[in-house]
């Protein structure tokens, strides 16, 4: 596939350029050495804790942050200006004391234990600090916003009898903000932290072993065997190959930076337009954090705040994110029929039967988690098997076999890629920390109400308006952790099951990556395709008009999540809703026989709504709106030949 003129980028500076978590210390010699090992210790913590049983929760969180502070003030500068191959002093200072202050935790545990509530000056002194070293660390990896919202948080705990009406309270003085939040396990050490060092850091360790394995490269081959020679073919290679690296792959600019260096170049080729091949591979990557068997790290602090098994989770992700790319997938089809386009020729492609025979048995390990997570193992234990059977089935064969070296260097990456979720999920706990200490959660679900005049529509609205702006600067777990914490509770108490509430919310966090003006996916595609940033922006938002629909259809009739819901009744809406997202994609692109005007458009979308909402009486409506569009269409064509 190299005769396709993959673009020389380098893939890290540009990572570092859209990424946050990339931009980071490069070392060599010493330094490189004591990260390493920093890393590799960690990683192998975490398997020794899975298959042995973790730690006290407090004493497995403590352990879990005092190794992620220590590389990430070891590995991201303090100031933009510092060097990124050299340690900084005053980094080498904090990194010190950052791991140090989370084990006081461990050392003085049974103290802690015994005078619960009655912290001495020293436990304030040092839970202090530890706190500010999260928001530092968070201001570091994660960036200023999620940092921002916490300190908000913490001054509405202080400023709670100056605060006006219903959001007023007694206040909450510095020594009980502080044991609340660094000494129990509702702030920083809550639920988030707790949910990253259990299965969150096995499944990235897992995810950093199947790309060591060669699996994307796989992926890419299979999606050019399967659709390259198709219409749009490249396009549609990027859909596919960017759908399934997402599901191994948490972040959707890595994911962008990934596949689309080799799928972006040949979509430009072929003769999309740059814009639109970027917002291809930006749709298509931020949706893999969507799709099942893995989906984002979001996902697991889904299933335990709503505390159903996470294959449950999964379960209900399958058809809104068979949509999501059903819809991508639709707008690339169009795009190509409306410019004349054609796919790659059959001889300049791999055949899929020679993919799957020289490196199929790379994806048996994503086959063996959903089995096992189907047979109810735990998600610690399927990803410990998972990751064991990664590098067992990689050695199945000389020209994927991985050296003693790259087995540790699986180490390394998944410790380090697991920083930016461990940090977001930290400064989280601040947030949820202050709502359940003085009750800010339920009185902003009231307001939210209140303000909505009890109307469930513009309650969703405003609910994915606050994830949309949380999400144009807080990574997607953080996001999910606040809107879930803030406005999941405001949907629920007008009567949407829990699941939905939380997957709506768990939506829109996701979407803010290819929504303008802060797309963040986006722009690194257009870094790419070398485009127009807002127009690659707007051009992702349209191909990913599933993400914007969906949710409002499944919050309003569950069955597309398969909650209380018959085969019979899920394969139907599931027939019917992508018929629907034909309509939609035809109304979106302006295309479908024939080129389209306002008024077809237009019936063609409301066709396509009326038929992916679940319902016999919608369905007809919808078909009947979306026949009658494709007759003018029809009829237009006719009269132009």
């Amino acid at each position: 596939m190299h005769d396709l003129n993959h673009e020389d980028i380098k893939i890290e500076e540009f990572l570092a350029q859209y990424d946050r978590e990339s931009d980071f210390r490069r070392y060599g010699g010493f330094f490189k050495l004591v990260v390493a090992v920093i890393a590799v210790c960690f990683s192998l913590f975490h398997i020794y804790t899975g298959i042995f049983g973790t730690l006290d929760a407090i004493l497995q969180r403590a352990v879990h942050l005092s190794f992620a502070m220590a590389l990430v003030f070891l590995l991201y500068p303090g100031r933009k200006s510092w060097s990124r191959q050299d340690l900084h002093l005053i980094d080498g200072i904090l990194a010190v004391i950052a791991a140090a202050i989370p084990l006081y935790i461990v050392v003085f545990y049974q103290e802690l234990v015994l005078r619960a509530g009655m912290p001495t000056v020293t436990d304030i002194i040092v839970g202090a600090i530890g706190i500010l070293m999260v928001l530092e660390a968070a201001r570091r990896v994660v960036g200023w916003p999620i940092v921002t919202i916490a300190v908000l948080f913490l001054l509405y705990a202080y400023a709670g009898p100056y605060m006006p009406g219903a959001f007023a309270h007694r206040g909450v003085n510095l020594d009980q903000i502080v044991s609340h939040l660094y000494f129990t396990t509702e702030g920083v050490f809550g639920i988030p932290l707790g949910v990253s060092s259990t299965f969150i850091f096995l499944f990235i360790l897992f995810a950093a072993y199947l790309e060591k394995t060669g699996l994307g490269q796989f992926f890419i081959d299979l999606a050019n065997a399967l659709a390259g020679w198709a219409r749009g073919g490249p396009a549609k290679v990027a859909v596919i190959s960017s759908g399934l690296m997402g599901t191994i792959s948490g972040s959707s600019v890595a994911n962008v930076a990934g596949t689309g260096s080799l799928t972006i170049p040949m979509m430009k080729k072929l003769g999309y337009k740059p814009e639109f091949a970027g917002a291809v591979e930006a749709a298509a990557s931020t949706g893999g954090q969507l799709m099942p068997p893995i989906m984002g790290a979001a996902a697991f602090l889904m299933a335990e705040f709503v505390g159903v098994p996470y294959i449950e989770v999964v379960k209900a992700a399958i058809v809104p994110a068979l949509l999501y790319f059903t819809g991508i997938m639709l707008g690339v089809h169009l795009e190509a029929r409306k410019n004349g386009m054609e796919g790659i020729p059959r001889s300049e492609l791999p055949k899929a039967g020679e993919v799957l025979k020289e490196r199929g048995h790379l994806a048996i390990p994503l086959i063996a988690i959903i089995y096992l997570l189907v047979k109810g193992f735990s998600p610690m234990k399927a990803a410990l098997w998972a990751i064991a059977l990664s590098i067992v089935a990689a050695m199945l064969k000389p020209s994927t076999r991985l050296s003693l070296r790259d087995i540790v260097k699986g180490l390394e990456d998944g410790a380090r890629s697991a920083l930016g979720v461990i940090i977001a999920c930290a400064a989280a706990g601040i947030i949820i920390g202050v709502v359940t200490k003085t009750g800010l959660g339920l009185k902003l679900g009231s307001a939210l109400i209140d303000l909505a005049n009890g109307n469930l529509l513009l309650t969703l609205i405003f609910t994915m308006i606050t994830s949309i702006i949380l999400g144009m600067g807080v990574p997607t777990t953080a996001n999910y952790v606040i809107t879930s914490t803030i406005a999941a509770p405001a949907v629920i108490g007008l009567g949407v099951p829990l699941l939905a509430a939380h997957m709506f919310a768990f939506y829109f966090g996701i979407i803010a990556d290819v929504t303008p003006p802060v797309a963040l996916a986006a722009f690194a595609g257009s870094g790419i395709a070398r485009s127009n940033p807002m127009k690659t922006g707007i051009n992702a938002a349209k191909l990913a008009i599933a993400a914007f629909i969906v949710p409002y259809i499944f919050v309003m009739s569950p069955v597309l999540l398969m909650i209380n819901a018959h085969l019979s009744q899920v394969l139907l809406a599931v027939l019917t809703a992508v018929v629907g997202m034909i309509g939609v994609a035809a109304a979106v692109s302006g295309y479908f026989v024939t080129y389209g005007r306002f008024y077809d458009r237009i019936i063609f979308f409301i066709g396509g709504l009326l038929m992916i909402s679940p319902g016999l009486r919608t369905d007809i409506l919808g078909l009947g709106f979306m026949l009658l569009a494709y007759a003018i269409q029809k009829n237009r064509q006719a009269k132009i030949k």
